[in-house]
């Protein structure tokens, strides 16, 4: 294998080391990970779990485009959903793309094949 080619692989470990950290794994047998959300307390996580109802009821009934008048608080908290979902977002991970996307640019693999053939 070629120095660079293995400059880029170990690259591509270290990488790997700092930007994989959204899913955790749980063992190693079934292959599940975790994602994590942080909540500062059993309030604040109930109202996620509310408010992520609520946004599903209110997608579901597309004619009313309202909760039921049943339910007692019926507005919808979306910047606590949003924040949610910004928890979970993979940002490192995707550096982690764009750090391989420059090691080997489009096209590269044309480059690969000359070496290959020389």
């Amino acid at each position: 294998m070629e120095t660079n080619e293995i400059n880029k692989l170990e690259t591509i470990k270290r990488l790997t080391v700092s930007c994989l950290s959204t899913l955790r794994p749980v063992d190693n047998k079934n292959r599940m990970h975790t994602a994590e959300i942080k909540v500062y307390d059993y309030y604040e996580l109930a109202s996620v779990i509310r408010n992520l109802m609520r946004l599903c009821i209110v997608a579901l009934d597309h004619d009313s485009a309202e909760l039921p008048i049943t339910i007692e608080n019926r507005s919808i908290d979306v910047g606590l959903i949003l924040g949610i979902a910004l928890q979970l977002f993979p940002i490192d991970e995707f550096e982690l793309l764009n750090e391989i996307s420059i090691l080997f640019p489009a096209g590269c693999e044309n480059e690969d094949e000359n070496i290959s053939k020389q």
